[in-house]
């Protein structure tokens, strides 16, 4: 016979946070699931348009900026609907919670590779991708840990971009600028909703900020590398 302790609900870490109904999981499963349907159709449509017209750095940003779309979404998913009385579930967590990094930093990395001035925009990068690793190191190696300050983490990276506001500007459309900033607006109201425990439905409200939030920055991709160069 094995001596191998069953999974229970006294030695899986964090499974007293877990309080959802079947039809909030229902909801956040199709949240998710219309999030990564859409960023296929999407992502594949403007990559094709793209290609013609961005340059190259350009383009690989943007396609990174997919890719991290989708693993977002995807693991988001894993984690949510796995059943909470299992192990892999708080392996889970540790990716989903260090992947908002993730998108965060692929996010800027196709508008700052538009930049007239290469040297600032290079050390924009260099400051965010750091700042984004060393979240999703936190999360990783300390899970559990630090998860209040995670939250203010998550909105002082994403803002940091209002100091190259100017440069920004200069380099974007309006358009782009203001679907930048609208993304900027739902992401952090969002967060709301992330940390409203209590509040029925909040994890399929959060994700649905997210899907919202990350529309809104493909979109002034697309008005950048696209529209806006036809």
């Amino acid at each position: 016979m094995s001596d191998r302790q069953p999974e229970t609900a006294f030695n899986i870490p964090f499974v007293g946070r877990w309080h959802y109904s079947r039809a909030e999981m229902i909801a956040d499963g199709i949240v998710h699931a219309v999030g990564i349907v859409l960023a296929i159709a999407a992502g594949s449509a403007m990559l094709t348009l793209a290609a013609s017209r961005a340059a190259p750095g350009e383009y690989v940003a943007a396609a990174f900026y997919v890719v991290a779309l989708l693993t977002v979404l995807s693991v988001s998913m894993a984690y949510n609907l796995w059943p909470v009385t299992s192990r892999v579930k708080w392996v889970l967590r540790r990716f989903d919670h260090s992947a908002i990094y993730l998108l965060i930093a692929a996010s800027y990395t196709p508008f700052l590779a538009q930049l007239q001035n290469a040297t600032l925009a290079g050390s924009m990068l260099v400051l965010i991708w750091t700042a984004a690793l060393a979240g999703m190191a936190i999360k990783v190696f300390l899970p559990g840990r630090y998860d209040r300050l995670a939250i203010v983490f998550y909105l002082a990276i994403g803002w940091s971009g209002v100091v190259l506001m100017q440069p920004l500007i200069e380099a974007l459309p309006s358009t782009t600028i203001a679907l930048l900033l609208a993304g900027g607006i739902v992401y952090s109201l969002g967060v709301v909703f992330f940390a409203w425990k209590g509040l029925r439905f909040h994890n399929a409200l959060w994700h649905g900020f997210v899907v919202t939030g990350a529309g809104l920055h493909f979109a002034a991709m697309l008005d950048s590398l696209v529209i806006n160069r036809l």
